[in-house]
């Protein structure tokens, strides 16, 4: 009865126009979504009101956009602390709904609705992929009188850098009745740096309107707001000072448009910000075009496709946030169905989607707040429910980085891969392990990560109706299936996805995934037609649950690991058993599990296990869908929303929290969180109504690509150590210009400075231990500076020449003393780097010159090597 009640008060709520999430108080969310797209094109309002902050990047680093009102000739902010002399419009309300953030705003004469909608509508991937985001303002009067309104947008070109000292360009185009301003880096370090805390810096923002509707400028942020708020107007020129650091009178993108004379009818004008990257990640050696480029589409093709569609767009959004919010409410509560609007676009926008050499979609995701990996499968596995409820396209798409990559010559181990890299470069895994030593585990996570791909891949199969995806990759599944047999039914000290806890031996959680692991190879067996090895795999597998119900039993509960007594965890892993129908534990032992679990919720969640008050959201969602009933689930999930409504950590939905502490924060804008959509996939007739509305089931994803040939021509140390001058105090001299006729014979990085005086050794510089590189000569000093001359060879093609670079960490190489390239952050093996113009002009044949670099440290292993190399496609 209580669910009957639940559902019909949700879809009176859901049908109102100010859709409230429960009877409690409006929900306030930690953090709002305003533009939600991939890790790059990330912005969140951190705070209760969109006038109390400037909005933010995920990683807490100032993205400005503002928005101002005028009233009668009175100025009011609307979003952002700037002019802090401008009061804000008194804001009414905000919701968030899966695919929009709806501010209000209200005084006695005027009502004004701000609303984000990114369209993620998964039965459109074409629309899916728009890197954009609509604002629209809607003002009416509400006093029966009229009232002249008028309203400016600005976006900062801070958007575009990922330093704020970082110089950028900008620029006006017209595209069909459009006006779009766009800006960008000077130096468009293209997908670069790799890293965590990194924002995009090659590529551009746009700021498009309607050319007939507004008027526009681009300048300082500071200036026009100022005009707008003294005169109602912007500048009539743009600025022209560029070249310039982005925090130097911070340029902007701006907008402004006269609304007239408002009444009781609405009158709506619009922004569409969006961002090319040009290209979005680099996968084995290859670039990959984001997929809404994948066809030759270009900015002005996606502004003005974005312009047409805007109206089909937001009735459409309209109704999937109905849909979805009422289902989310059908199957877990009004409480469980605002966590779920409030993890849609952060689960996405955790993700970069590119295109394969096949046009096929890749989802690459982004370790956040972590260590930046990307594809890494303990990511993808937790992720995984949204996807596979959204359909079997993304949740291929998904799992394809990680599946190609364990198909590639790089990978060697017979166990999954835990991770492709550091986002966004997918050039090979960075957590450890020998790969001449395939034995050698490292701190990789073998149980961990097969379980993982082959539970993912079974879950595929199941939405597919048969096996043909498996069918691809069998040799690997097969690997990894045979791995789990002989390490899954009693785990040695292996790593799991909860790396934080550490170690740990006999783990009966790691085991419960391994044995379904086991299960669900032998139902993508079933489904293949051979039913002998079916058998044989359910038999392994029920052997190995029989023995874990013995061996995990802890009275009323089981253990964390089979030798702990008086210990328990989540066994969240169990949810398997009951999407995937493998039936392979008794019943009981979930039953007996989620009844323990509700002695154990604190006042914001359930911990993970008993060695701490930490929570995993994801998690936490996982182990109250193993419950039988809707009190259950609730029990768990409720608390949940409970830290969302009262933490004081002002961050993107965490997933990872302490239950009794509503200050504490942790992992952030996580694609992991789009693993609270589990529940909605534990009624077969829910998921294949969602997932039935994918647009395609293709399987024709590319091969691992061929990576490019690199040949060394001047040597780095990775092979054979090379002669550097070094030292570790600041030389004389910084580089003032990337000019080749700036020569100043004092500065380190020209020819003919006198580096007699600096000491003398091999290559590379750095720490013992530190991964990726040989080390010649020790530096474990906070900086260094290198230089050695060379001699280029006689036969030389400029076009293919790239610097071959290790660093750890932040990097800036110089040829001649011009600038070259630079990188922030940390790379774990040698990497071609594109050498900027200038610098590649003094690369002749037989010439001779100075290469020179300056290596930062802050933390961790250290070391840098460098050389050049010509790097050329390889021929398949």
């Amino acid at each position: 009865m209580t669910r009957v009640v639940r559902i019909t008060v949700a879809a009176i709520l859901i049908a109102s126009a100010t859709w409230s999430q429960s009877a409690d108080a409006p929900f306030r969310p930690p953090a709002v979504p305003l533009i939600a797209v991939n890790p790059n094109f990330s912005v969140w309002s951190m705070a209760d009101k969109l006038t109390d902050d400037t909005p933010r990047h995920w990683t807490r680093r100032e993205h400005p956009l503002s928005s101002l009102i005028r009233i009668d000739g009175k100025p009011f902010r609307l979003m952002g602390k700037s002019p802090p002399d401008v009061p804000a419009l008194p804001q009414t309300g905000v919701q968030v709904t899966p695919t929009r953030s709806i501010y209000s705003f209200e005084n006695p004469q005027v009502h004004v609705t701000l609303t984000f909608t990114t369209p993620s509508l998964p039965d459109d991937i074409d629309v899916l992929a728009r890197p954009m985001t609509y604002l629209v303002w809607q003002v009416k009067s509400i006093d029966g009188a009229q009232h002249a309104v008028s309203i400016f947008d600005s976006t900062s070109a801070l958007l575009s850098v990922n330093t704020p000292t970082q110089k950028v360009v900008w620029a006006r185009e017209t595209f069909g009745g459009l006006t779009a301003l766009h800006a960008g880096t000077e130096d468009q370090p293209l997908l670069r740096p790799a890293g965590d805390d990194t924002r995009v810096d090659w590529g551009y923002v746009y700021a498009a309107a309607s050319s007939a509707q507004s008027k526009s400028a681009i300048g300082s942020s500071a200036a026009l707001l100022k005009s707008f708020v003294d005169s109602g107007a912007l500048p009539q020129t743009d600025d022209t000072r560029m070249p310039r650091a982005a925090n130097d009178d911070e340029p902007a993108l701006a907008f402004s448009f006269d609304l007239g004379n408002v009444a009781a009818e609405p009158v709506s004008r619009h922004v569409i910000v969006a961002y090319d990257e040009i290209y979005a990640i680099k996968f084995l050696g290859q670039k990959l075009r984001p997929f809404w480029r994948r066809d030759g589409a270009g900015p002005g093709d996606l502004l003005q496709a974005c312009e047409r569609d805007l109206a089909t767009l937001t009735t459409r959004c309209e109704a999937f946030d109905k849909e979805m919010l009422l289902d989310l409410t059908k199957e877990g509560g009004v409480r469980y169905a605002q966590i779920g609007a409030l993890a849609y676009r952060q689960a996405l926008a955790g993700c970069g989607l590119a295109a394969d050499a096949n046009k096929m979609p890749m989802l690459f995701t982004k370790e956040n707040s972590s260590n930046g990996c990307i594809a890494t499968v303990d990511v993808i596995y937790p992720a995984a429910p949204q996807f596979l409820l959204m359909g079997s396209l993304y949740a291929k798409a998904l799992v394809a980085p990680a599946m190609v990559y364990s198909t590639s010559p790089q990978w060697r181990f017979h166990f999954a891969p835990h991770d492709v890299g550091v986002y966004p470069q997918a050039n090979g895994r960075v957590y450890g392990g020998d790969a001449d030593d395939p034995k050698n585990e490292g701190n990789m996570m073998p149980v961990e990560e097969s379980a993982n791909m082959i539970l993912l891949v079974a879950a595929i199969a199941k939405m597919d109706g048969n096996a043909n995806y498996a069918t691809q990759y069998w040799k690997q599944l097969t690997y990894w299936v045979d791995y789990l047999e002989k390490h899954g039914k009693d785990p040695e000290n292996q790593l799991c996805t909860d790396d934080f806890m550490g170690h740990l031996a006999h783990n009966s959680n790691l085991a419960v995934k391994a044995i379904l692991g086991i299960a669900a190879y032998g139902e993508l067996c079933r489904m293949r037609g051979d039913n002998a090895a079916y058998e044989k795999y359910f038999a392994i597998a029920r052997d190995y649950a029989k023995h874990w119900t013995e061996v995990a039993a802890d009275g009323d509960h089981y253990r964390i690991a089979y030798d702990k007594p008086n210990t328990w965890s989540q066994k969240y892993n169990l949810v398997w058993d009951k999407l995937l129908g493998l039936r392979i534990f008794p019943p009981e032992v979930a039953r007996k599990e989620v009844a323990f679990y509700k002695t154990k919720v604190l006042k914001y969640g359930l911990p993970l296990d008993s060695r701490t008050h930490l929570s995993k959201t994801d998690w936490s969602v996982w182990c109250a869908t193993l419950a039988d009933n809707q009190a259950d689930f609730e029990a768990i999930v409720s608390p949940i929303y409970d830290y969302l409504n009262d933490t004081t950590a002002r961050l993107p939905f965490v997933d990872s929290y302490i239950t009794d502490d509503k200050k504490s924060d942790g992992m952030r804008a996580r694609p992991v969180i789009g693993g609270v959509f589990v529940k909605m996939l534990e009624e077969p007739a829910m998921w294949k109504k969602w997932a039935g509305r994918c647009p395609a089931r293709a399987n024709n994803w590319a091969p691992v690509p061929v990576p490019p040939v690199v040949e060394e021509i001047v040597n780095t140390s990775r092979r054979q150590p090379q002669t550097w001058r070094y030292t570790t105090q600041k030389p004389p001299g910084a580089p003032a210009s990337s000019r080749p006729d700036a020569v100043a014979p004092t500065d380190w990085t020209q020819p003919g400075f006198d580096d007699s005086a600096w000491k003398q050794g091999p290559g590379g510089f750095g720490t013992s231990g530190t991964p990726g590189i040989t080390v010649g000569t020790t530096w474990n000093t906070a900086d260094i500076w290198i230089r050695r001359e060379v001699t280029l060879p006689e036969k030389l093609d400029a076009a293919n020449l790239q610097l071959l670079v290790f660093h750890d960490e932040d990097v800036e190489v110089y040829i001649d003393g011009i600038l070259a390239a630079k990188e922030q952050d940390f790379i774990t093996t040698y990497e071609p780097m594109e050498i900027s113009a200038t610098a590649l002009a003094r690369l002749k044949p037989g010439a001779k010159i100075v290469l020179a670099a300056h290596c930062h440290q802050t933390t961790g292993g250290q070391g840098v090597d460098i050389g050049i190399a010509s790097v050329t496609s390889a021929e398949r």
